[in-house]
């Protein structure tokens, strides 16, 4: 792990304030009718002028300034002219680079009176994010985080996605390491004091296997699961303190 720059610490704070207040605009404007086209033009002018980057877009190829995954797609969903639908549950993933350093959060939005199986999965996945983040402790490994995701969820009578998860962040969009959302205490990598990583568990109804796209003139992918059952995400950006930690996109 990198840890931020002693004199950039309150750089990182402002990109991940940012990209929570970017997250919450957007948010605002789901509802029955608009495209996720729409939103992904509302967020990309919302960050503009602010004076910070979009930075999904063109990277690795990804047309497009956010993620939009609707219902069965679990992560990297690609924005598009097809409008939301009452009864639809959106992830809206946004990651702001300002001032050199990245701020990425994401967050389930329902459009209109959803199914009691959509309030259900996004309630175990926002808990489980929150479980994996209480998890961290300074000089703790990531295998802690995805201990505590996973005890949750499974109890919870869910499947947390092991092939996609969190990752280092700071003065790079993806850095190492790969914060899984299984694990075994103390095994991964450290948890390094002032370096940043995001928790994101991606939890299904099943552990059916997931199915993988590509996404035309981009090495990304984007996931959905097998029997169209649908999937629910919620990301902070989290900076470990020599004490705990600070969660960085949190309003």
């Amino acid at each position: 792990m990198t840890p931020v720059k002693a004199n950039d610490i309150r750089l990182m704070e402002k990109s991940g304030q940012l990209a929570a207040k970017t997250l919450a605009h957007v948010g605002s404007f789901v509802r029955p009718g608009i495209t996720t086209n729409e939103l992904d033009k509302i967020a990309h002018d919302y960050t503009l002028s602010h004076g910070a980057r979009p930075a999904p877009l063109n990277y690795h190829g990804f047309p497009k300034s956010i993620c939009t995954s609707v219902n069965e797609c679990i992560c990297h969903g690609v924005p598009d002219e097809k409008p939301l639908v009452e009864g639809d549950v959106v992830n809206i993933d946004v990651t702001c680079e300002l001032n050199g350093y990245y701020g990425d959060t994401s967050s389930m939005f329902f459009v209109g009176e959803v199914s009691d199986d959509v309030t259900n999965i996004c309630d175990v996945a926002k808990r489980a994010m929150e479980k994996g983040i209480e998890a961290i402790r300074p000089f703790g490994t990531t295998g802690d985080i995805g201990f505590a995701i996973n005890k949750f969820v499974t109890k919870k009578g869910f499947y947390a996605v092991r092939e996609i998860g969190g990752h280092g962040i700071g003065e790079e969009f993806h850095m190492d390491p790969f914060v899984p959302s299984y694990g075994k205490k103390g095994r991964g990598d450290k948890l390094i004091p002032w370096a940043c990583l995001t928790v994101e568990p991606m939890i299904n109804i099943n552990d059916l296997p997931i199915k993988e796209f590509s996404i035309p003139n981009s090495s990304i992918k984007y996931y959905e699961t097998s029997d169209k059952t649908p999937s629910a995400q919620y990301e902070h950006t989290i900076m470990i303190t020599d004490s705990g930690y600070e969660i960085l996109t949190m309003l």
